[in-house]
């Protein structure tokens, strides 16, 4: 089984070239974040580009089919627009990009579904988010106080939902599962450091480490969607039997 799983991981990698070359244009070019421009929201978007193809490059049948694959591939949709909305964030659009990316956190929690439930991983996220928002409380003001914890909370729920399935060993044990739970810890990673950042105190070398783990995380995620080609629903049910 687990020659399977390094073979399908194998076989994934040639279509991950264009999204790493992407990622590497994007880390070499380096294009200020003082100086926005519609090339630099290309250059940061290009990467998520590549992983729709990555997604697209499975058939379009398979999405079809797929409920949680198109979802995932529907989340990194807004997830470009909220890329590009923060390009702009010092000109009043982080709130903007802030939406786009609750509405892919939504858009991945339902893709990894209620099933397991996991109320131990839902107890210890809602314990993490909370303290994550205490922390981050007292140097919230006015719509932020609220917006930053609704955030919170959804993308709480979504390491929760990416999380519960997740088991490294035993016959169940699915690499694609460990690839949304790694995902999912990377994007809170990315997104607590843009929070402390903001609102917080400057936070050394924020923008690569925001943009390293950004990528790897949508990576992560994206690669979840595409072990099995039978529905994703008619696997889990199975499973549970």
């Amino acid at each position: 089984m687990l020659i399977l799983h390094r073979l399908k991981v194998k076989s994934e990698g040639p279509k991950l070239v264009p999204f790493f070359k992407a990622t590497c244009v994007y880390f070499v070019l380096w294009l200020p974040s003082s100086s926005p421009s519609w090339v630099s929201a290309l250059i940061k978007c290009l990467p998520i580009f590549c992983l729709w193809l990555f997604l697209l490059a499975h058939g379009l049948g398979f999405l079809l089919t797929h409920p949680s694959a198109t979802r995932i591939f529907v989340g990194l949709v807004f997830s470009a627009i909220g890329d590009a909305f923060l390009i702009w964030q010092d000109q009043g659009y982080f709130v903007h990009g802030m939406l786009m990316f609750a509405v892919t956190h939504m858009l991945y929690a339902s893709a990894f579904g209620m099933r397991p439930l996991g109320l131990r991983t839902g107890l210890l996220m809602v314990i993490l988010s909370g303290l994550c928002y205490a922390f981050l409380y007292p140097n919230l003001t006015g719509a932020f106080t609220y917006i930053v914890g609704v955030y919170v909370a959804i993308i709480g729920f979504m390491g929760w939902r990416a999380m519960a399935g997740l088991q490294l060993v035993g016959a169940a044990w699915r690499w694609t599962e460990l690839a949304a739970g790694t995902g999912a810890l990377l994007f809170i990673v990315s997104d607590l450091t843009i929070a402390l950042d903001k609102f917080c105190f400057p936070v050394p070398y924020s923008r690569a480490l925001i943009m390293s783990t950004y990528y790897a995380a949508q990576m992560l995620i994206a690669l979840s969607a595409v072990e099995s080609r039978e529905p994703v629903e008619d696997y889990r049910l199975s499973k549970a039997k």
